[in-house]
């Protein structure tokens, strides 16, 4: 069964069925279509509720949202769909960034989180852990992304599609703009309010961590993945795969998310 709700002026489908609610958020340069096999298998026992991030959806007018923003609409979402029950979160790349805000905000609202390929990313810990080729990597294609969104347009959007390209991000090329740029440049820039107030997670919940270790560099630090696997009930499980194991490998991906999931 599916539903389509407009909240907040985004239009959230609710597929599945089940009293426990995954809240699914993507990151760049993907919409909720990447979730499409997760839904698949999770459907049958839970429902699965999923949107494209605001600023995201290539069909809307371009503006950038800020963090408080961004937390808010998430919030509001949350809300409408589960008034009365936590929801589990599952969240990849962006979308894993402002899920994380959201959990550290309003913790009483999040009953499980699934984090896919990012985790302390921010953190200096995590900035220690990387040697100058990973540090001069990720400066080099956020700044890219971040120039393509000042520039915008028919070049903005060649560039970002470029660099999508490069990093062989699954979305079809047409729905990627340099729309979807903005959480870059708000990073370099420290414009729309910054990402100063971001928290570095520390989850209160337990937590699944599902990362591709066949990249250029981790969006983790190894401390971090290890005092995941030292809390009970959670885990950090690489797969070989790059930045997007739900893709890749989903039947592994949902193998392992359920049986996570099942667990007490």
């Amino acid at each position: 069964m599916q539903q389509k709700r407009v909240i907040d002026g985004i239009e959230v489908l609710i597929e599945g069925q089940g009293a426990r609610r995954v809240v699914m958020l993507h990151g760049w340069p993907d919409t909720y279509r990447v979730w499409d096999a997760q839904v698949a298998t999770l459907q049958a026992h839970y429902r699965c509720v999923r949107f494209t991030l605001p600023g995201f959806d290539a069909s809307k007018p371009r503006r950038a949202y800020g963090l408080d923003e961004m937390v808010a609409t998430i919030a509001n979402i949350v809300n409408a769909v589960s008034p009365n029950d936590k929801v589990i979160l599952l969240v990849h790349d962006w979308g894993a960034a402002f899920g994380y805000q959201f959990c550290a905000r309003y913790p009483q609202r999040v009953e499980r989180l699934v984090g896919v390929d990012i985790g302390d990313a921010g953190s200096p810990q995590f900035f220690k852990s990387l040697n100058l080729k990973a540090k001069l990597g990720i400066a080099g294609y956020q700044l890219i992304l971040a120039l393509a969104w000042k520039i915008g347009g028919r070049l903005g959007n060649r560039m970002t599609r470029g660099m999508a390209k490069l990093l062989r991000a699954p979305s079809e090329p047409q729905i990627i703009t340099s729309d979807m740029n903005f959480p870059y440049y708000i990073t370099w820039t420290g414009a729309y309010g910054s990402y100063r107030k971001m928290q570095v997670l520390n989850p209160q919940c337990p937590m699944l961590f599902i990362y591709g270790r066949r990249k250029p560099f981790m969006f983790h630090s190894p401390q971090w993945a290890q005092m995941l696997n030292d809390k009970p009930g959670s885990k950090a499980m690489p797969f070989d795969t790059d930045h997007w194991p739900m893709v890749r490998q989903p039947q592994a991906f949902n193998l392992a998310l359920l049986q996570w999931l099942a667990q007490p």
